[in-house]
C-alpha cells in the first residue's frame, strides 16, 4: 500500500511545471495581446457575446468542462487496470496534451470571431471539411448529453440529498443573475450572500432528501413526489432502477430549457456559484490528504487499497491499449473541451491574456479533479463488478472519508461531495445542448426549409439532441455507451488539435507544429483503434455474433448496439477524412503552393 499523499505530490509537481513553464511559452507562441479586441467586446449582444470577469468566466469554463467524465473515467480505469497507469496518463498527458488542446482551441477561436473549431478548419480546408467536423462534433454532443444526464440521475438516486441541494442551487443561480445583470447590485456582496446560501442548501438537502418514485434505500425523511405505478413502464428502470430512470427525462428537459436561456440568466451565475463548490471540493479533498496524512486525523489510513497494476489485460478482459486511453478522457484530454473553449468561453473572454489561466489552467484544474477521483477509489477499492452504479457513489463516499481529516462527519461530507459532482454534471449537460445548437447553426447557416429552421431553432435543436440521447440511455447498455463516448470524445480532441495545427501552419509557414501536431498524431492512433474495437469486438462479435446475447436481447438493446456500431464507423470515417484534408493543407502551405490568409490581428 502507498500513501495517497505521494500521488498528490507527483501530480502537483508536474502540473506546476506545465503551467509555469510550458503554458507561458504557448502564450507567447500564439501572441496573446490585451490590446487586441476580443470577440466578446466586438460582438457584444447581451445573449451569447458577453464580456466576463476572469473569475466568473473561469468558473463557467471549469464547471462546463469538468463533468462526470473526469470522475467516472479514473475510477473505472483504476479498478480495471490499477491506479498506476491511470495516474501516469493523467499526470503526463494532461499538461502535454489536454491543456495544450484546450488552450489552442480557445486561442484559435479568439482569432476567428469566437467561432467553433468546425468553422475554423473550414476557413483553411473548405466547406466540406467544416461540415464534416461540425457533424462529428454534433454527434459527439448527443453522446455527451446522454452520458451526463444518466450520471446525474444515478447520483440523485444514490444521494437524494444532492437532488434537493441542486434545486436550491439552480434557484439561487437565477436570483444571482438578476442581482448582477438586472438590478446591477454589488458583485462582492452578491458573491458572499449567494455562496453562503448555496452551502446552506447542502444542509437543507440533508434534512429534506428528494426522490421521484419509491424504492431504494433512501435516507430517513426522504420526500417522494410520485407513486410507484410509474416505475412499471419507465425505460431503463430494469437496468438502472426506477428512481434513476425517472430522473433521466427530467434532467434532459432541464438541459433543453436551460440551454435556450440567455447566458446571464442561468449559465454565467450558476457556473460562478458552482466554481466555489468545485474549488472547495477539489481543493479541500487535496488539502485533506495532506492534513490527514501528516496529522493522522482521517477516519481511516489514507493509503491505496487497490493494486498499482493489474496487468495489460483488465480484470474484465479489456486490453489496456487502447481502452485505458478512452476510458479516461476528461481529466487528461477531451474533445468536448474544444467545443466549450470555442463555443461559449471564446464569446465571453474579456482580454486575450485571460486565455492562459482559463484554457491551460482550467484543464489542469480538471486533472486535479481526476486525481481526487482516483484517490477516492484507491481508498475505498470497490468491487470490480459494481459498474457505474458503484463508481459514482464511490467518489462521494471516498471524498467523505477524506473530509473527516477536518472533522467533517461523513453524514455531511458525502452529500456535499455528491453536490460537487452534480454541479459539474448539470453545467456540462445544458452547456452541451447549447453547444450542439451552435454546431447546427453553423451547419445550416441561413435556414431555407422548415426542417433546417427547426434544427437550428433553440427549442427544436434541443429536441433533436435530447430525444436520441434518451434512446441511447434507455437501452440500459452503460458500459459500451461510456466507451463509445470516450472514443468519440478523444477523436474529437485529435481533430481539434488538427484544427489548431492547420491554423498555425496557415498563420506562418515557419511555425513549429510539434506542440499540437504530436498530441494529434497520438490521439488519432489511440481513438481509431478504440472505436474499431468497440464496433467490431464489443458490439458485433460479442453481441450480434453471440447466439446467447441474441436470444436474450430486447429490440431496444439490438437497436442501441446497431446504432453504436454505425456511430463508431461514421466517426472513424469522418475523422480520417478530416485528417487527410488537414494534412494536405499543411503540406501545400509548407511547399509554398498555398498561403494562409490569417494574421494575428484577425478577429
Amino acid at each position: 500500500m502507498v500513501q495517497v499523499l505521494w500521488l498528490v505530490i507527483a501530480v502537483l509537481a508536474l502540473f506546476s511545471i506545465g503551467y509555469l513553464g510550458y503554458s507561458k511559452y504557448l502564450a507567447q507562441f500564439v501572441d496573446l495581446d490585451d490590446d487586441r479586441e476580443t470577440p466578446a467586446h466586438k460582438y457584444e449582444d447581451g445573449q451569447e457575446y458577453v464580456p466576463s470577469k476572469k473569475p466568473v468566466l473561469l468558473g463557467h469554463h471549469y464547471s462546463s468542462i469538468a463533468g462526470g467524465a473526469p470522475i467516472v473515467g479514473p475510477i473505472t480505469a483504476g479498478v480495471l487496470w490499477g491506479w498506476a497507469p491511470a495516474l501516469l496518463w493523467i499526470a503526463i498527458g494532461n499538461p502535454l496534451m489536454g491543456a495544450v488542446h484546450d488552450f489552442s482551441a480557445l486561442s484559435a477561436s479568439l482569432r476567428h470571431e469566437g467561432k467553433s473549431i468546425g468553422y475554423i478548419i473550414g476557413e483553411y480546408v473548405g466547406e466540406r471539411g467544416k461540415n464534416m467536423l461540425l457533424w462529428f462534433a454534433f454527434l459527439t454532443i448527443i453522446l455527451v448529453v446522454a452520458v451526463f444526464a444518466l450520471v446525474v440521475a444515478i447520483v440523485f438516486n444514490a444521494f437524494p440529498q444532492a437532488a434537493t441541494a441542486s434545486l436550491i442551487y439552480i434557484g439561487l443561480a437565477i436570483l444571482l443573475g438578476a442581482w448582477l445583470y438586472q438590478f446591477d447590485l454589488p458583485f462582492l456582496a452578491g458573491t458572499g450572500l449567494f455562496v453562503a446560501m448555496m452551502f446552506a442548501g447542502v444542509w437543507v438537502g440533508i434534512q429534506f432528501p428528494l426522490a421521484l418514485v419509491p424504492g431504494g434505500e433512501y435516507p430517513a425523511g426522504t420526500i417522494v413526489l410520485l407513486g410507484s405505478g410509474i416505475s412499471s413502464w419507465l425505460p431503463a428502470a430494469g437496468a438502472f432502477g426506477a428512481n434513476t430512470a425517472a430522473w433521466i427525462p427530467v434532467i434532459l428537459v432541464y438541459g433543453a430549457v436551460a440551454s435556450a436561456l440567455p447566458v446571464w440568466v442561468l449559465l454565467q451565475p450558476r457556473d460562478y456559484l458552482s466554481s466555489f463548490l468545485l474549488y472547495t471540493g477539489v481543493g479541500g479533498a487535496l488539502l485533506a490528504v495532506i492534513v490527514g496524512t501528516v496529522f493522522a486525523t482521517s477516519s481511516q489510513p489514507l493509503v491505496t487499497n487497490l493494486e498499482p497494476f493489474y496487468g495489460f489485460t483488465a480484470r474484465n478482459g479489456n486490453p489496456l491499449f487502447p481502452l485505458l486511453f478512452i476510458t479516461i478522457a476528461c481529466g487528461t484530454i477531451s474533445g468536448f473541451h474544444s467545443l466549450v473553449s470555442s463555443g461559449t468561453t471564446a464569446k465571453q473572454l474579456n482580454q486575450e491574456t485571460d486565455a492562459r489561466a482559463i484554457g491551460y489552467g482550467g484543464m489542469l484544474g480538471e486533472g486535479l479533479l481526476a486525481t481526487v477521483a482516483l484517490i477516492t477509489v484507491a481508498l475505498v477499492a470497490p468491487d470490480v463488478g459494481g459498474g457505474i452504479g458503484l463508481a459514482l457513489p464511490t467518489f462521494a463516499s471516498g471524498g467523505a472519508v477524506l473530509l473527516t481529516s477536518f472533522g467533517i462527519p461523513t453524514s455531511f461530507g458525502g452529500p456535499f461531495m455528491a453536490l460537487v459532482l452534480v454541479s459539474f454534471l448539470l453545467t456540462s449537460t445544458d452547456t452541451a445542448v447549447r453547444l450542439g445548437r451552435y454546431m447546427m447553426e453553423e451547419i445550416v447557416e441561413t435556414p431555407e426549409t422548415t426542417v433546417q429552421s427547426f434544427a437550428s431553432d433553440r427549442y427544436g435543436n434541443a429536441a433533436v439532441q435530447t430525444i436520441p440521447a434518451y434512446i441511447l440511455i434507455a437501452s440500459g447498455s452503460w458500459s459500451t455507451l461510456w466507451q463509445l463516448f470516450g472514443g468519440a470524445n478523444q477523436l474529437l480532441a485529435a481533430l481539434a488539435l488538427l484544427t489548431a495545427t492547420v491554423w498555425l501552419a496557415n498563420w506562418d509557414d515557419s511555425k513549429q507544429l510539434l506542440s499540437t501536431g504530436a498530441p494529434m498524431a497520438v490521439m488519432v492512433a489511440i481513438t481509431i483503434s478504440g472505436l474499431l474495437w468497440l464496433a467490431f469486438k464489443t458490439n458485433l462479435y460479442d453481441k450480434f455474433l453471440n447466439a446467447q446475447w441474441m436470444a436474450e436481447a430486447t429490440v431496444v438493446q439490438m437497436l442501441s448496439a446497431a446504432t453504436q456500431i454505425a456511430l463508431a464507423l461514421v466517426l472513424v470515417y469522418l475523422g480520417l477524412s478530416l485528417v487527410k484534408l488537414g494534412y494536405e493543407n499543411i503540406q501545400a502551405v509548407r511547399r509554398g503552393e498555398q498561403s494562409g490568409g490569417f494574421s494575428p490581428s484577425d478577429d
